[in-house]
Protein backbone atom coordinates (compact mmCIF):
# COMPACT_ATOMS: atom_id res chain seq x y z
CA UNK A 1 0.00 0.00 0.00
CA UNK A 2 1.12 3.65 -0.93
CA UNK A 3 1.29 6.86 0.43
CA UNK A 4 -1.15 8.73 -2.11
CA UNK A 5 -1.14 12.42 -0.28
CA UNK A 6 -1.05 14.41 2.67
CA UNK A 7 -2.00 17.54 4.02
CA UNK A 8 -0.90 20.29 6.32
CA UNK A 9 -2.66 22.76 8.38
CA UNK A 10 -1.60 25.07 11.25
CA UNK A 11 -2.95 25.21 14.65
CA UNK A 12 -2.78 27.70 17.63
CA UNK A 13 -3.65 26.96 20.75
CA UNK A 14 -3.68 29.83 23.68
CA UNK A 15 -2.63 29.27 26.81
CA UNK A 16 -5.64 29.50 29.78
CA UNK A 17 -2.21 31.24 30.93
CA UNK A 18 -1.43 34.14 28.60
CA UNK A 19 1.80 34.37 31.48
CA UNK A 20 2.75 30.97 31.08
CA UNK A 21 6.14 31.29 31.15
CA UNK A 22 9.85 29.77 31.32
CA UNK A 23 13.30 31.38 31.85
CA UNK A 24 13.79 33.36 28.64
CA UNK A 25 10.28 32.59 27.12
CA UNK A 26 6.84 33.53 27.46
CA UNK A 27 4.93 31.53 25.81
CA UNK A 28 0.90 32.61 25.59
CA UNK A 29 0.46 30.55 22.87
CA UNK A 30 1.11 26.92 21.55
CA UNK A 31 1.72 26.88 17.89
CA UNK A 32 2.07 23.56 15.84
CA UNK A 33 1.05 22.07 12.65
CA UNK A 34 -0.81 18.89 11.97
CA UNK A 35 0.82 16.46 9.25
CA UNK A 36 -2.10 14.04 7.99
CA UNK A 37 -0.92 10.89 5.57
CA UNK A 38 -3.11 9.62 3.26
CA UNK A 39 -2.93 5.77 2.24
CA UNK A 40 -4.28 4.89 -1.45
CA UNK A 41 -7.01 2.73 0.29
CA UNK A 42 -8.14 6.39 2.03
CA UNK A 43 -6.23 5.28 5.44
CA UNK A 44 -4.94 8.28 7.57
CA UNK A 45 -2.59 8.63 10.17
CA UNK A 46 -1.63 12.28 11.53
CA UNK A 47 1.26 13.52 13.31
CA UNK A 48 1.94 17.00 14.95
CA UNK A 49 5.07 18.97 14.95
CA UNK A 50 5.15 21.60 18.29
CA UNK A 51 6.29 25.01 16.70
CA UNK A 52 7.87 27.65 19.08
CA UNK A 53 10.81 29.32 19.61
CA UNK A 54 12.27 27.32 22.69
CA UNK A 55 12.30 23.99 20.01
CA UNK A 56 14.63 26.53 17.42
CA UNK A 57 11.83 26.35 14.69
CA UNK A 58 8.19 29.06 13.95
CA UNK A 59 4.99 27.56 12.77
CA UNK A 60 6.07 28.81 8.96
CA UNK A 61 8.87 27.17 9.00
CA UNK A 62 7.84 23.98 10.48
CA UNK A 63 4.71 24.13 7.69
CA UNK A 64 7.45 24.56 4.53
CA UNK A 65 9.21 21.88 6.16
CA UNK A 66 6.31 19.61 6.22
CA UNK A 67 5.31 19.99 2.80
CA UNK A 68 8.71 19.15 1.80
CA UNK A 69 8.28 16.04 3.29
CA UNK A 70 5.64 15.36 2.22
CA UNK A 71 6.13 15.79 -1.69
CA UNK A 72 9.05 12.96 -0.44
CA UNK A 73 7.13 10.54 0.68
CA UNK A 74 4.45 10.60 -1.66
CA UNK A 75 4.10 7.19 -3.80
CA UNK A 76 6.24 5.20 -1.03
CA UNK A 77 5.40 2.28 0.45
CA UNK A 78 3.20 2.84 3.59
CA UNK A 79 4.35 0.84 6.11
CA UNK A 80 8.28 1.24 5.26
CA UNK A 81 8.23 3.93 8.29
CA UNK A 82 12.48 3.27 8.11
CA UNK A 83 13.09 4.00 4.89
CA UNK A 84 10.53 7.19 4.49
CA UNK A 85 12.36 8.58 7.45
CA UNK A 86 15.47 8.34 6.39
CA UNK A 87 15.12 10.27 3.28
CA UNK A 88 13.19 13.11 5.13
CA UNK A 89 15.85 13.21 8.05
CA UNK A 90 18.37 13.77 5.02
CA UNK A 91 16.57 16.29 3.50
CA UNK A 92 15.59 18.01 6.79
CA UNK A 93 18.69 17.51 9.19
CA UNK A 94 17.56 20.40 11.39
CA UNK A 95 14.05 20.44 11.33
CA UNK A 96 13.27 17.92 14.46
CA UNK A 97 9.90 19.06 15.27
CA UNK A 98 8.53 18.42 11.25
CA UNK A 99 10.39 15.26 11.68
CA UNK A 100 8.30 14.11 14.69
CA UNK A 101 5.28 14.46 13.06
CA UNK A 102 6.04 12.95 9.81
CA UNK A 103 7.48 9.83 11.70
CA UNK A 104 4.41 9.94 13.97
CA UNK A 105 2.34 10.25 11.09
CA UNK A 106 3.67 7.10 9.39
CA UNK A 107 3.50 4.85 12.50
CA UNK A 108 -0.18 5.95 13.45
CA UNK A 109 -0.89 5.12 9.68
CA UNK A 110 0.66 1.70 9.83
CA UNK A 111 -1.08 1.03 13.18
CA UNK A 112 -4.31 1.90 11.64
CA UNK A 113 -3.76 0.02 8.26
CA UNK A 114 -3.61 -3.34 10.99
CA UNK A 115 -6.80 -2.06 12.91
CA UNK A 116 -4.21 -2.11 16.19
CA UNK A 117 -3.54 0.30 18.66
CA UNK A 118 -0.08 2.04 18.18
CA UNK A 119 1.38 0.36 21.25
CA UNK A 120 0.79 -3.01 19.52
CA UNK A 121 3.76 -1.93 17.05
CA UNK A 122 6.28 -0.73 19.46
CA UNK A 123 5.86 -4.07 21.53
CA UNK A 124 3.07 -3.90 23.37
CA UNK A 125 2.30 -2.28 26.82
CA UNK A 126 4.50 -2.52 29.50
CA UNK A 127 2.22 -0.91 31.80
CA UNK A 128 -1.57 -0.10 31.85
CA UNK A 129 -1.26 3.80 32.33
CA UNK A 130 1.56 6.39 33.36
CA UNK A 131 1.64 8.54 36.43
CA UNK A 132 2.22 12.60 34.95
CA UNK A 133 3.95 15.67 36.32
CA UNK A 134 2.32 18.94 36.09
CA UNK A 135 4.58 22.00 35.51
CA UNK A 136 4.40 25.20 37.30
CA UNK A 137 5.30 28.42 34.97
CA UNK A 138 7.65 30.44 36.26
CA UNK A 139 6.01 33.30 38.94
CA UNK A 140 6.07 34.71 42.23
CA UNK A 141 6.65 32.03 44.92
CA UNK A 142 3.30 32.86 46.25
CA UNK A 143 1.47 31.95 42.84
CA UNK A 144 3.24 28.72 42.03
CA UNK A 145 2.37 27.75 45.97
CA UNK A 146 -1.45 28.95 45.10
CA UNK A 147 -1.06 26.69 41.82
CA UNK A 148 0.62 23.50 43.05
CA UNK A 149 -1.87 23.59 45.95
CA UNK A 150 -5.19 23.69 43.13
CA UNK A 151 -3.11 20.93 41.25
CA UNK A 152 -2.32 18.57 44.56
CA UNK A 153 -6.01 19.13 45.80
CA UNK A 154 -6.77 17.70 41.87
CA UNK A 155 -5.33 14.46 42.86
CA UNK A 156 -1.45 14.74 40.79
CA UNK A 157 1.29 13.64 43.45
CA UNK A 158 4.01 15.05 41.40
CA UNK A 159 5.10 18.92 40.13
CA UNK A 160 8.23 20.73 38.22
CA UNK A 161 8.82 23.98 39.44
CA UNK A 162 10.06 26.46 36.83
CA UNK A 163 13.15 28.64 37.69
CA UNK A 164 14.62 31.73 36.67
CA UNK A 165 18.38 31.25 37.34
CA UNK A 166 18.53 33.44 40.20
CA UNK A 167 19.30 30.98 42.98
CA UNK A 168 17.62 33.25 46.14
CA UNK A 169 14.48 33.53 44.53
CA UNK A 170 14.22 30.13 43.01
CA UNK A 171 15.10 28.58 46.37
CA UNK A 172 12.39 30.73 47.59
CA UNK A 173 9.82 29.17 44.68
CA UNK A 174 11.06 25.75 45.92
CA UNK A 175 10.20 26.16 49.45
CA UNK A 176 6.76 27.82 48.61
CA UNK A 177 5.98 25.03 47.03
CA UNK A 178 6.99 22.36 49.27
CA UNK A 179 5.07 23.85 52.18
CA UNK A 180 2.08 24.12 49.92
CA UNK A 181 2.29 20.81 48.90
CA UNK A 182 3.53 18.96 52.23
CA UNK A 183 6.06 16.12 51.85
CA UNK A 184 3.89 13.62 50.06
CA UNK A 185 4.33 15.68 46.45
CA UNK A 186 7.33 14.31 44.40
CA UNK A 187 9.17 17.59 43.70
CA UNK A 188 11.67 18.39 40.41
CA UNK A 189 13.22 21.72 39.43
CA UNK A 190 14.07 22.95 35.91
CA UNK A 191 16.24 26.12 35.30
CA UNK A 192 16.04 25.94 30.99
CA UNK A 193 19.77 26.23 31.32
CA UNK A 194 19.49 29.60 33.38
CA UNK A 195 22.38 28.96 35.72
CA UNK A 196 25.86 28.76 35.44
CA UNK A 197 27.83 25.97 37.19
CA UNK A 198 28.39 28.28 40.64
CA UNK A 199 25.34 29.32 40.91
CA UNK A 200 23.33 25.41 39.83
CA UNK A 201 25.32 24.10 42.46
CA UNK A 202 24.56 26.58 45.26
CA UNK A 203 20.84 25.99 44.20
CA UNK A 204 21.35 22.20 44.44
CA UNK A 205 22.93 22.44 47.79
CA UNK A 206 20.13 24.78 49.11
CA UNK A 207 17.32 22.92 47.68
CA UNK A 208 18.29 19.27 49.07
CA UNK A 209 16.34 19.93 52.80
CA UNK A 210 13.32 20.82 50.37
CA UNK A 211 13.35 16.93 48.94
CA UNK A 212 13.95 17.61 45.27
CA UNK A 213 14.21 14.60 43.46
CA UNK A 214 15.71 16.09 40.54
CA UNK A 215 17.12 19.27 38.58
CA UNK A 216 16.62 19.43 34.99
CA UNK A 217 19.06 21.21 32.49
CA UNK A 218 20.48 24.02 34.75
CA UNK A 219 23.64 24.79 32.34
CA UNK A 220 23.62 25.64 28.59
CA UNK A 221 22.75 22.31 26.72
CA UNK A 222 26.34 22.51 24.93
CA UNK A 223 27.83 22.96 27.83
CA UNK A 224 28.66 18.87 28.38
CA UNK A 225 31.56 19.75 31.21
CA UNK A 226 29.38 21.95 32.81
CA UNK A 227 26.50 19.22 33.31
CA UNK A 228 29.34 16.98 34.69
CA UNK A 229 30.58 19.58 37.49
CA UNK A 230 26.96 20.14 38.45
CA UNK A 231 26.31 16.20 38.51
CA UNK A 232 28.34 15.67 41.52
CA UNK A 233 25.84 17.79 43.49
CA UNK A 234 23.55 16.07 45.64
CA UNK A 235 20.75 15.55 43.94
CA UNK A 236 20.40 13.80 40.27
CA UNK A 237 20.50 15.72 37.54
CA UNK A 238 18.43 15.37 34.35
CA UNK A 239 19.04 16.66 30.52
CA UNK A 240 16.47 17.94 28.96
CA UNK A 241 17.80 20.90 25.87
CA UNK A 242 20.92 18.54 25.88
CA UNK A 243 19.65 15.41 24.59
CA UNK A 244 17.92 16.41 21.20
CA UNK A 245 19.65 13.53 19.51
CA UNK A 246 20.37 10.21 19.67
CA UNK A 247 24.34 11.18 18.92
CA UNK A 248 23.84 13.40 22.08
CA UNK A 249 22.14 10.94 24.39
CA UNK A 250 24.71 8.71 23.42
CA UNK A 251 27.61 11.48 24.55
CA UNK A 252 25.27 11.80 28.06
CA UNK A 253 26.13 8.41 29.13
CA UNK A 254 29.54 7.84 27.86
CA UNK A 255 31.06 10.73 30.10
CA UNK A 256 28.46 9.70 32.41
CA UNK A 257 27.35 14.11 32.91
CA UNK A 258 23.97 13.11 33.85
CA UNK A 259 21.24 10.83 35.92
CA UNK A 260 18.65 10.59 34.00
CA UNK A 261 17.23 11.59 30.22
CA UNK A 262 13.87 13.61 29.60
CA UNK A 263 12.49 12.26 26.21
CA UNK A 264 10.30 14.18 23.43
CA UNK A 265 9.18 12.84 20.21
CA UNK A 266 9.35 16.51 19.08
CA UNK A 267 12.65 17.55 19.70
CA UNK A 268 14.57 14.01 19.03
CA UNK A 269 12.67 13.82 15.83
CA UNK A 270 10.00 11.19 16.46
CA UNK A 271 9.38 7.35 17.61
CA UNK A 272 12.09 5.60 15.72
CA UNK A 273 14.71 8.13 17.03
CA UNK A 274 13.79 8.59 20.71
CA UNK A 275 13.21 4.55 21.10
CA UNK A 276 16.91 4.69 19.93
CA UNK A 277 17.80 6.97 22.87
CA UNK A 278 15.69 5.18 25.04
CA UNK A 279 17.53 1.99 24.76
CA UNK A 280 20.90 3.71 24.53
CA UNK A 281 20.04 5.17 28.07
CA UNK A 282 18.93 2.06 29.64
CA UNK A 283 22.59 0.38 28.07
CA UNK A 284 24.12 3.47 29.65
CA UNK A 285 22.21 3.31 32.78
CA UNK A 286 20.34 6.37 33.03
CA UNK A 287 16.94 6.35 34.07
CA UNK A 288 14.66 8.63 31.48
CA UNK A 289 10.89 9.29 31.10
CA UNK A 290 9.05 10.59 28.98
CA UNK A 291 7.87 14.31 28.25
CA UNK A 292 6.00 16.95 25.49
CA UNK A 293 6.29 19.81 23.98
CA UNK A 294 3.27 21.46 24.69
CA UNK A 295 0.92 20.80 21.87
CA UNK A 296 -2.26 19.35 21.04
CA UNK A 297 -3.94 15.86 22.60
CA UNK A 298 -2.19 14.07 19.37
CA UNK A 299 1.04 14.73 20.16
CA UNK A 300 0.72 13.86 23.33
CA UNK A 301 -0.99 10.66 22.36
CA UNK A 302 2.08 9.73 20.28
CA UNK A 303 4.80 10.39 23.70
CA UNK A 304 1.45 7.82 25.61
CA UNK A 305 1.78 5.10 23.67
CA UNK A 306 5.55 5.20 23.56
CA UNK A 307 5.70 5.68 27.24
CA UNK A 308 3.39 2.25 27.83
CA UNK A 309 5.67 0.26 25.69
CA UNK A 310 9.01 1.30 27.32
CA UNK A 311 9.54 -1.09 30.13
CA UNK A 312 12.12 1.38 32.56
CA UNK A 313 10.19 3.98 32.58
CA UNK A 314 8.99 4.75 36.48
CA UNK A 315 9.39 8.13 36.81
CA UNK A 316 5.95 10.58 35.83
CA UNK A 317 5.82 11.68 32.65
CA UNK A 318 5.13 15.03 31.17
CA UNK A 319 1.89 14.23 29.29
CA UNK A 320 -0.97 16.38 30.76
CA UNK A 321 -0.03 20.08 30.10
CA UNK A 322 -2.36 19.77 26.88
CA UNK A 323 -4.95 20.24 29.81
CA UNK A 324 -4.34 23.97 30.29
CA UNK A 325 -4.48 24.98 26.30
CA UNK A 326 -7.88 25.90 24.77
CA UNK A 327 -9.09 25.05 21.32
CA UNK A 328 -7.76 21.77 20.56
CA UNK A 329 -9.16 19.68 18.02
CA UNK A 330 -8.72 16.40 19.26
CA UNK A 331 -10.11 14.71 21.97
CA UNK A 332 -9.58 10.95 23.71
CA UNK A 333 -7.19 11.41 26.73
CA UNK A 334 -8.54 11.35 30.33
CA UNK A 335 -6.89 12.30 33.77
CA UNK A 336 -7.72 9.90 36.58
CA UNK A 337 -5.71 9.98 39.70
CA UNK A 338 -3.17 11.91 38.52
CA UNK A 339 -1.99 9.21 35.59
CA UNK A 340 -3.35 8.66 31.92
CA UNK A 341 -3.23 5.57 30.00
CA UNK A 342 -3.64 4.86 26.20
CA UNK A 343 -7.41 5.80 24.93
CA UNK A 344 -9.12 2.57 23.38
CA UNK A 345 -8.91 2.22 19.54
CA UNK A 346 -6.20 1.84 16.22
CA UNK A 347 -3.71 3.95 16.18
CA UNK A 348 -3.61 6.96 18.72
CA UNK A 349 -7.12 6.36 19.30
CA UNK A 350 -7.32 10.00 19.55
CA UNK A 351 -10.86 11.51 17.86
CA UNK A 352 -10.71 14.59 16.00
CA UNK A 353 -13.52 17.14 16.62
CA UNK A 354 -13.24 20.00 14.07
CA UNK A 355 -10.90 21.63 11.75
CA UNK A 356 -7.66 22.86 12.68
CA UNK A 357 -6.52 24.55 9.65
CA UNK A 358 -5.87 28.35 9.06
Amino acid sequence: MQIADYQVERVSLPDEDPDWQIAGHRIPTNDGCIFTLIAEDGTRGEGYAAAFAHLGTTQDDTFEALRLAGELIIGRQAFAIEAAMAAVNAALPGANPARAAVDCALHDLKARAMNVPLYELLGGKSRERVEVMRILALKAPDAMAERAARLAGEGYRALKVKLAGAVHEDVARVRAVREAVGADVRLSADANMAFDVADATDFAARVDELGVTMIEQPVPSDALGALREVWRSAIPLEADEAAASPRAVLSLAAHRSVDGINLKLARSGGILATLGMARMCEAGGLAYRMGANVGSQLLVAHALHVAVSLPLIDLPCELAEFVRLEGDPYRGIEIVDGAIAPPEGIGTGIERIRHAGR
